[in-house]
């Protein structure tokens, strides 16, 4: 069984949802997306495993860095997913990868949707 988190320590979020998963013997490799930045091709495949039609829903667009960038106003997919692996702090998080599926922990229960 394949499990990744793209995990950020400071985020409870991401902390609640570690727990949930350790609380359930499910033992991940965490990746700490901050500091080792997913690369275009990663993003592009979260997204699609996640189902979104839009790299967007994969930002956090309430982020200041999100409004400096002007990211409201951009509209090319591969801009913004560049900008999220350019600025990985814009990435949501925490998303669990199962094999070929994805969820996002908001709220941490979501990703359980993953394991039978």
């Amino acid at each position: 069984m394949t499990v990744q988190i793209f995990h950020n320590p400071r985020c409870s979020k991401s902390r609640e949802t570690l727990a949930l998963l350790n609380t359930h013997n499910i033992n991940a490799e965490i990746v700490e997306y901050l500091k080792d930045t997913p690369s275009i091709e990663t993003l592009q495949r979260i997204i699609k495993q996640l189902g979104f039609d839009s790299a967007r829903q994969l930002m956090r667009t309430k982020e200041d860095l999100y409004k400096e960038l002007a990211l409201k106003e951009q509209h090319d997919e591969t801009a913004l997913v560049l900008a999220m692996h350019q600025h990985p702090k814009l990435i949501e998080r925490p998303i669990v990868l199962h094999n070929d599926r994805a969820a996002i922990g908001r709220p941490p229960e979501a990703v359980l949707a993953l394991f039978p």
